[in-house]
């Protein structure tokens, strides 16, 4: 595999391949995902459960996508985007082909749920990843460019699905949506890596070694041992080396023989332990990085807000339909879904957001606080919405705030830097699935209980609403300065107490 080391690539060149090769992934992989909820309604119907154990289903597949997305970085960071996105199409077309076999909902939650969903996540590391690495100044729009492909995919299958279930039923769609993710392998033809990951640099570090192969131990200096004399290191083995006289009691054959029982008993340990040493080595490692950036004020709140954000935004991308249908608002299913106007404006929000992240005068964190706030104003207006019109009106507006995920990648940069952007980017990932997992259901359960979609609106609407908020002053400058004085004042206080021990030591002198 060849890397490609030239600085010249970057914001350029071969890195709009990897651009188109990315959106073109995440379109094949999070088309049906990010439509799910026209499947939602047929799974109803189909199996006949509660609304809150049927919302598992599509809070389960991008929840284990981001989820997993600590593990989905330590592959990519090992093996290469290539390699982690050729699985992934595996993993995504066969999840949805097993789909459509489901006997029963719990077959579903692991097929669609979980097979897709770990595909998924591997795809968006992959992705985001290469992307980071081809671009340095553009960053941002060639995040939001990749991003979208995402809501374009949403958009599209949307409507695909529902042609494709009144054609060939559920079980045809969801076979013929699979059999379209198998491209997801040629879209990692163009992934080319700019470093060697780090399971070649492991196997190159291998095969020197294996050139030059150094003991496991070292051989310890000959002794001769001749019973009723002194103890004298061989001549010719060992150079300046001191004669030891001790006093030898026991058989010269018995002593011999507990020396070298002893000796493989200390070298097999040694073996054992330098070998589990080794291996817990990375994972120490590891849990002490990621203890480091979970330190940091900034990362922490922008994780919380994430979860916050994740927890309340997902549940109408599942729920716009059917809170249309159950409200008396629409008779089946428009030309044009909720769930296709939220994707679409979603792609939208995602250039547009991208753009001005990369422009000097936007703060980027404030941008992606901003857009929280006017996501969880838009979700506390729904219940009030009573016209189909409204309900469009509003899908659009969250939409275009939703497109705030492409600035994820760009702002764990801008944090962390781009060296630890695989780790951090999977913690944060990984609080924003704990969220979309446990959303839907939330928001399905209510409404089991309530008969009623408002209430859990109203939630959603308040989660996203705080975690603007808290994201915003959490990013104030004041609490720079604040710590700033604090460490300054305990430097006044270290030094003042210098100079009065100085001063009682000159005191002392004097006396003395």
């Amino acid at each position: 595999m060849a890397a490609v080391k030239s600085e010249s690539t970057l914001d350029g060149g071969w890195g709009w391949m990897i651009v188109v090769a990315s959106f073109m992934a995440q379109f094949l992989s999070f088309g049906s995902p990010q439509s799910v909820g026209v499947l939602y309604p047929e799974w109803l119907s189909a199996f006949q459960e509660g609304k809150g154990m049927t919302a598992w289903v599509g809070s389960m597949v991008s929840g284990v996508a981001l989820i997993t997305s600590p593990v989905c970085s330590a592959c990519v960071d090992n093996f290469g985007a290539r390699p982690v996105t050729i699985f992934s199409g595996v993993m995504v077309a066969g999840g949805l082909m097993l789909s459509a076999f489901a006997p029963n909902i719990s077959f579903l939650i692991f097929s669609y749920g979980i097979v897709v969903g770990m595909g998924c996540g591997l795809v968006y590391a992959a992705t985001l990843t290469i992307t980071c690495q081809y671009f340095d100044k553009r960053r941002g729009l060639a995040l939001g460019i990749v991003t979208t492909g995402t809501s374009v995919g949403g958009f599209i299958y949307a409507t695909l699905q529902n042609e494709l279930i009144e054609l060939f039923g559920l079980e045809g769609c969801l076979l013929i949506i699979g059999a379209l993710a198998l491209n997801l392998m040629a879209c990692a033809g163009p992934m080319r890596p700019l470093n060697l990951p780090g399971y070649y640099l492991k196997q190159r570090a291998a095969l020197q070694r294996t050139e030059d192969p150094e003991p496991l131990y070292s051989k310890p200096t000959a002794i001769i041992i001749e019973s009723g004399s002194d103890l004298k290191t061989k001549p010719g083995l060992a150079e300046n080396t001191t004669t030891v006289k001790l006093l030898i009691n026991k058989d010269p054959t018995e002593l011999q023989d507990s020396e070298g029982e002893r000796k493989v008993h200390i070298l097999s340990s040694s073996i054992i332990a330098r070998a589990i040493k080794k291996w817990m080595r990375p994972y120490g490692q590891y849990f002490c990085e990621t203890v480091e950036l979970l330190q940091d004020r900034v990362f922490m709140a922008f994780c919380i807000a994430m979860f916050l954000f994740s927890l309340g935004a997902f549940p109408p991308v599942l729920f716009m339909e059917d809170v249309a249908q159950s409200e008396g608002l629409i008779d089946g299913i428009a030309l044009i879904p909720l769930v296709s106007i939220v994707a679409m404006t979603t792609g939208i929000g995602k250039l547009i957001l991208g753009v001005l992240a990369d422009m000097r005068w936007v703060n980027s964190l404030y941008l992606y606080a901003l857009t929280l706030i006017g996501s969880g104003t838009a979700l506390l207006l729904i219940p009030v919405s009573k016209s189909y019109l409204g309900l469009q009106i509003l899908s659009a507006a969250v939409g275009f705030f939703s497109g705030n995920w492409s600035l994820t990648s760009y702002i764990t940069t801008k944090i962390v830097g781009i060296e630890r952007l695989g780790q951090a980017h999977g913690i944060l990932m990984c609080f924003g699935g704990f969220g979309i997992a446990l959303g839907p259901p939330v928001v399905g359960w209510f409404f089991d209980w309530t008969q009623s979609y408002d209430l859990a609106f109203y939630l959603s609407g308040t989660c996203v609403l705080v975690s603007g908020v808290f994201l915003f002053l959490a990013a104030l400058p004041c609490w720079n300065r604040t710590a700033q004085e604090g460490n300054s004042q305990a430097e006044e206080d270290v030094n003042t107490s210098q100079q009065h021990h100085s001063f009682d030591c000159d005191k002392v002198a004097s006396v003395a």
